[in-house]
């Protein structure tokens, strides 16, 4: 949870770097609080569906509009520690290529020592 934590604290902070244990385990405590929140919407019939037919659930899309932000400001400052632009977040509008690319980079080892986006937060 300290991670997620630190993530949530930084709310918009897209400058800087972010090791790879922020950014994973920020993406796998999120993963479980939105499985949980399914759930509780799914018990609680609190889901609506739109006009094209999909199911969405009231506390998960919330959350979800929530947590846009930080998720976005984690992933630019993981680039920034594999010494790319966040602007390559844009990759993920590529079917397919784009999220094979942009998980290869985000599980990539950072560059030792600082880069031109910060200080090594290994350090």
């Amino acid at each position: 949870m300290i991670w997620y934590h630190e993530v949530v604290r930084k709310y918009a902070v897209f400058g800087g770097r972010a090791r790879r244990m922020e950014y994973w385990f920020f993406n796998l405590i999120n993963l479980v609080i939105v499985i949980l929140l399914a759930f509780i919407d799914w018990t609680a019939g609190w889901v609506f569906i739109s006009s094209t037919g999909e199911r969405y659930g009231t506390l998960t899309s919330v959350y979800n509009i929530a947590i846009l932000i930080p998720a976005l400001a984690v992933t630019i400052r993981r680039l920034h520690d594999t010494g790319r632009s966040g602007w390559w977040v844009l990759i993920n509008f590529i079917p397919l290529i784009g999220l094979i690319v942009i998980i290869a980079f985000l599980a990539e080892k950072g560059e030792h020592g600082v880069n031109e986006y910060g200080p090594d937060p290994k350090m």
